[in-house]
């Protein structure tokens, strides 16, 4: 049992001394990690339906385009696991390509240690191009603590991003809190909704006009352990962030 607690001390450790791609992988995550041996396969496939209809900065309008993201996760053991992601976009008028990847190691707290809720963390890191993102290099700091109580699910990520390179590399550690609340209406269909926000650099919070803040309705169907269905719709409350998105996740456990 000291083993996975000295992974995590320096994983915490790692955090302190090193930003999702924004809508290309639209997800609150759960603790449990994928199962030792097996390798999780997903598509993400979000739609901006009222996005930004004008290049800024260098970087082009979001609007009307569809980000597709492959992900694949292998568990290593029974509390640590490695996903990488490839990103890319669908649209006009030179909207489509090849946006950039990232790497995702994750530990979480072992089932032996009995602790009251799930707890892990995951450090995403990796690089996209200057046309798609205001970073072309950046990490992720997410931790996570979920519990199930009967019928509702509740999951938090107060989520840390830093970009080294590009635009956004003098701001310094920015705030972006993901909650996912969900119901099991069935046995198969659970109903809830997401919230993700960023709200600038820690401790140092921007005006809230210029800070990120979106709701989604979501659902997940849960008809085989074998396979993950997340969709949902989601506003923009901001000027700062796209309208409206539509999201799909689909995956595949082997």
């Amino acid at each position: 049992m000291a083993k996975p607690l000295q992974i995590i001390i320096l994983f915490l450790l790692f955090t302190l001394v090193v930003k999702a791609q924004d809508n290309y992988e639209i997800q609150v995550y759960g603790s449990e990690t994928v199962e030792k041996g097996h390798t999780m396969l997903e598509l993400h496939s979000n739609y901006t339906s009222n996005g930004s209809k004008f290049a800024a900065g260098g970087i082009l309008p979001t609007n009307h385009v569809f980000h597709e993201t492959i992900e694949i996760t292998h568990g290593w053991t029974t509390w640590f696991e490695t996903g990488f992601y490839f990103f890319n976009s669908v649209g006009s008028d030179g909207r489509t390509g090849y946006v950039g990847s990232h790497l995702r190691p994750r530990v979480a707290a072992p089932d032996a240690w009995h602790w009251p809720v799930g707890v892990s963390i995951s450090t995403e890191f990796g690089f996209q191009k200057a046309a798609f993102a205001g970073s072309t290099f950046d990490l992720e700091i997410r931790p996570i603590i979920d519990k199930k109580w009967s019928k509702l699910y509740l999951s938090f990520n107060p989520t840390l991003g830093k970009s080294f390179a590009g635009e956004d590399a003098d701001i310094g550690f920015v705030f972006e809190p993901n909650l996912k609340a969900s119901y099991d209406i069935t046995k198969v269909v659970a109903l809830g909704f997401e919230y993700y926000g960023a709200t600038g650099r820690f401790f140092h919070y921007s005006p809230i006009q210029q800070q990120e803040h979106a709701l989604y309705i979501a659902t997940d169907l849960n008809f085989s352990a074998n396979w993950e269905f997340n969709a949902g719709y989601g506003w923009g409350l901001t000027d700062s962030g796209d309208r409206g998105i539509i999201k799909i996740i689909l995956g595949r456990r082997f």
